[in-house]
């Protein structure tokens, strides 16, 4: 089992806590991350794109020509695609892009992202995480301790206080266990998680 150390919100180290083989020792399965972030990027988007094809374009009701005698080209539109001010033969149009993984692909996906980050030593384990009010300051202050500068940070449950704290900090994110992701965990560099949190994932992944 890895062990990491256990930190206080002042940056001591207060302990070591075990993290399990099954959720935080595996070996990282790259190929599997990619198909996890290409699928998490791809139901990100939003699929509006659309383009006006002849029948759409405004105008072109007239044949501007007679079709025979004038020795040009058949024409029956002004808003052939081949036209300037034409339509668009094969353009985008409104879609949906979103399509998911299996389940036991995408949970080898999460195991290898928290398991990197066990490997290159970018988790900082907290024994708790609370604040009394919404400060940023405070939060600033508590990542300088650890001497965090960008991270994923993330509680056992949806805390408004760390929340509002920590949104407003660039290259920062605060998230709830149950909304751990791939994309995230590669996107930040530091992975600073609470105790109980850790507990949560475990419980779900082990």
């Amino acid at each position: 089992m890895p062990k990491v150390a256990l930190y206080n919100i002042s940056g001591q180290q207060v302990g070591e806590v075990e993290l399990k083989d099954e959720v935080f020792g595996i070996e990282p399965h790259e190929a599997v991350l990619f198909d996890a972030v290409t699928m998490q990027l791809a139901c990100q988007r939003q699929g509006t794109h659309d383009t006006k094809t002849r029948a759409e374009v405004r105008g072109g009701g007239r044949k501007p020509w007679r079709q025979k005698g004038t020795g040009r080209a058949r024409v029956g539109s002004t808003r052939s695609p081949i036209w300037r001010k034409g339509g668009i033969v094969f353009g985008p149009h409104p879609r949906d892009y979103s399509y998911s993984l299996p389940k036991k692909v995408r949970r080898l996906a999460l195991k290898s992202a928290l398991s990197s980050k066990v490997l290159e030593q970018n988790i900082i384990v907290l024994d708790q995480l609370t604040l009394d009010a919404p400060k940023t300051k405070e939060m600033v202050s508590i990542l300088n301790n650890l001497k965090v500068n960008k991270a994923l940070v993330v509680t056992a449950d949806r805390d408004l206080n760390v929340e509002k704290s920590a949104r407003n900090i660039e290259g920062v994110k605060p998230l709830k266990a149950a909304g751990v992701n791939v994309y995230d965990l590669l996107k930040y560099p530091k992975l600073v998680i609470t105790k109980d949190a850790v507990a949560k994932i475990e419980e779900v992944l082990a």
